[in-house]
Order: structure tokens, then C-alpha cells, then sequence
């Protein structure tokens, strides 16, 4: 690319202003993508020292998320990138994302972790991938970008069909599973309708047509 930090050729979008005389505020806008974790986990000490970094090395502005995933870091001159870079490795354990002709930051839902509908672990499978592809992540080598994604799920919370090349899609191999005396009990008023979002006043009697058929 244009610009970017020592051993990586992916994870800096070099921007430039073509009137750095009118503008010298942004005569360097250089954009950094900076792996996300897993899930987008995140704790407010965290988030608070991205933000702390970015204001000292940075423009402020970010963008969180991308459409690969990313932690966005908008603007910021060439003579920072590197600082940023060593803060981010050194002090908060974190890497660059993937930008340009390479592997994209691969991106998950939170999975089993927190999701009962996660037919897979997620997380692991975003991890061990993001592991044994660290070459072609940060070292352009394809003829075009190339993302991974991994929904938990057909609900595609991370929209791996519209934002991947390939996309990992948890579904239910076995036979659909319904317990028939739960049913039967929700019909029989023991638990309370709709969650009990409607417990304020007497919506009368279960209407299994009304209900659930219609």
C-alpha cells in the first residue's frame, strides 16, 4: 500500500488530502483497522483506553464496527502509525486487522457463549482460523480481498451471506425437538402469554389460531 507499519502490508489505508495547503489539518488521514475480539466482547476499561490512544495518536473518531468487523481508527499522520502500532501490540495486546488484496479480520457472533440458538462454538472457530491464517491477514498476497464470517446461527447476526466469501453457518442437524408438555401448559395458562409482556390486563383465553397458527 501507500503506507504502513514495519512487516505488515495490510491493516493501514493510507489517506491523503490533494490540497495539503488549504488543508493541512488533514493533509495525512491514514485509516488503521484493528482486530476486534471475539464475539466483540468488550470491558468499559478497554473501550476507554482504544479511545484514550486514539485521542493522544489520532483524530478521536472511530468506527466501531466495520462491515469486515473491525475497530475502525479514522485519521491519523504517518509519522503515528508506527507509535500506534507498538502501543497497540506492546501495552494492550492487540493486532492490526486485515485491509487491501488479503485475508479481512474473520468476524463471529457471540456463539455459545451467551446465544442458546449457537449451534457451533463461534468463537473457537473465529479464534483458530484468525491463528493459522496470520500470514495472509497481514501480507497481501491474493488478487482480491477475502473475508471469512461465522453466524452461530441461520439468524446470520454478523451477516455472513451479504459480508463474506465464505460463510459459516450453524444448523441443526437432528430432528426438531418440541417439549410437548411445555406446550401443553403454555395452552393451559401456566405460563404466563407472549412472556408475560401482556400480564397488564385480561387478554382472555389461549387462541392457539390466533396465537401461533395466524
Amino acid at each position: 500500500g501507500i503506507v504502513g507499519v514495519f512487516g505488515y502490508g495490510g491493516g493501514v489505508i493510507g489517506r491523503y488530502c490533494d490540497q495539503p495547503q488549504k488543508f493541512p489539518g488533514v493533509a495525512h488521514f491514514h485509516t488503521m483497522r484493528v482486530n476486534q475480539p471475539g464475539g466483540k466482547y468488550y470491558t468499559a476499561e478497554y473501550l476507554r483506553s482504544l479511545c484514550d490512544l486514539w485521542d493522544f495518536r489520532g483524530s478521536g473518531i472511530t468506527n466501531m464496527h466495520g462491515s469486515t468487523g473491525d475497530i475502525i481508527f479514522l485519521g491519523t499522520t504517518t509519522p503515528q502509525l508506527e507509535e500506534i502500532f507498538h502501543e497497540l501490540t506492546h501495552k494492550h495486546n492487540q493486532d492490526l486487522g486485515g485491509s487491501g488484496s488479503n485475508l479481512r479480520t474473520p468476524a463471529d457472533c457471540i456463539g455459545s457463549s451467551r446465544c442458546e440458538y449457537a449451534c457451533y462454538d463461534t468463537q473457537n472457530l473465529c479464534y483458530t482460523m484468525t491463528q493459522d491464517y496470520q500470514d495472509e491477514l497481514h501480507r497481501p498476497a491474493f488478487p482480491y480481498k477475502f473475508k471469512f464470517k461465522f453466524d452461530g446461527c441461520p439468524n446470520c447476526c454478523v451477516a455472513s451471506i451479504a459480508r463474506a466469501d465464505m460463510s459459516f453457518i450453524g444448523t441443526w442437524k437432528d430432528d426438531i425437538k418440541i417439549d410437548q408438555e411445555a406446550v401443553q401448559a403454555y395452552i393451559g395458562g401456566e405460563f404466563p402469554s407472549n412472556g408475560g409482556a401482556h400480564s397488564g390486563r385480561d387478554w382472555g383465553p389461549f387462541d392457539i389460531q390466533k396465537e401461533v397458527n395466524d
